[in-house]
């Protein structure tokens, strides 16, 4: 069973399990009735929101009613929801797609994460503040520098301060809801590393692409690649953090040097265009979650990918 089958990651999931057995029962869910996604499931049923108090109550009577053996969130409020409730879902009768607990908290908060890289001193640490004037982040970071939320995702809600309007815009946030950055490289030096962790600070496979972000926040065009130096940095922080399963770090480079974006413990919304180049982590996740087997490394296609506005069109009927 898939949630959130109306965003990218959730129908990214579905088709890439489909193509990789065509003897599974896909259930799908969301909170919307005409998601999309429901066009590659066996089966759909309505969510309620992951914050309702009756979520849990429902996730269970679904699972056990579709006798489900595999539960992917397929969105980010869901991993964290579903990490929090690990107890209780393992008395579902099911097996989970999740990270390990620690690193799922501290994705939740850059600030967490960046102490964290702090302690260990590792040299993908990006500088921050949470506090500061015009006049010293200026000086400290240069023009423009940028105002993150420390709890996001897909680069929503950053701010560009290029003058000290753009800052007095939004001073009263920093601390508790923003932090403040340099600005790292450019965009077309962001990549993004898919690594599946055997929870022992190994990575089992892995693939990297170069990619240009669209106004979504989601990865628009991407470019298969491999570089030494940015593997290295990325079993060195996997070595650390050890993950379990699908986990995806973001850098981008400046000259010869990787810095840490963010590690989102979770399978991306990269997660169909990984599978169309022979990467498909959602059936490493059903043979190491469901089976125990940790993935190998496949053979990795080179090439370029684009993403485009596709139509899903229904006729005869006003619904799905």
């Amino acid at each position: 069973m898939v949630t959130g089958v109306g965003a990218i990651i959730g129908y990214g999931l579905l088709r890439s399990l489909r193509s990789a057995r065509s003897d599974i029962r896909l259930i799908g869910t969301d909170i919307y009735p005409d998601a999309v996604g429901q066009v590659w499931c066996d089966a759909f049923e309505q969510a309620p929101y992951t914050a309702s108090p009756c979520y849990l109550d429902w996730l269970q009577d679904t699972v056990q009613k579709h006798r489900v053996d595999l539960l992917f969130p397929g969105i980010e409020q869901d991993v964290h929801h579903f990490s929090a409730a690990r107890e209780r879902i393992g008395s579902f009768g099911c097996r989970v797609v999740l990270n390990r607990g620690p690193l799922i908290d501290l994705s939740r908060d850059k600030w967490a994460m960046h102490q964290e890289l702090a302690t260990l001193g590792d040299d993908s640490i990006i500088p921050s503040r949470l506090e500061g004037d015009y006049e010293t982040l200026s000086q400290q970071f240069g023009l423009p520098f940028i105002l993150k939320p420390r709890r996001s995702y897909a680069s929503k809600g950053l701010v560009r301060v290029r003058s000290r309007e753009d800052f007095d815009a939004h001073k009263a946030r920093l601390g508790e809801y923003l932090m403040a950055q340099p600005v790292i490289g450019t965009d077309d030096e962001e990549y993004t590393v898919a690594v599946f962790g055997d929870g022992e600070g190994n990575a089992c496979s892995s693939i990297t692409l170069r990619r240009r972000l669209g106004q979504d926040g989601s990865t628009a065009k991407a470019w298969v690649c491999s570089i030494e130096s940015l593997d290295r940095v990325a079993s060195r922080l996997c070595a650390h953090f050890q993950p379990i399963g699908p986990t995806n770090l973001q850098f981008r480079r400046i000259s010869e040097s990787w810095k840490l974006l963010e590690i989102n413990p979770r399978i991306s919304s990269t997660t169909s265009i990984r599978t169309a180049f022979g990467y498909n982590e959602a059936a490493m996740s059903l043979a190491y979650f469901l089976e125990g087997q940790l993935p190998v490394q496949p053979a990795v296609r080179c090439g370029f990918a684009v993403r485009f506005i596709e139509d899903c069109v229904v006729y005869d009927r006003n619904h799905f």
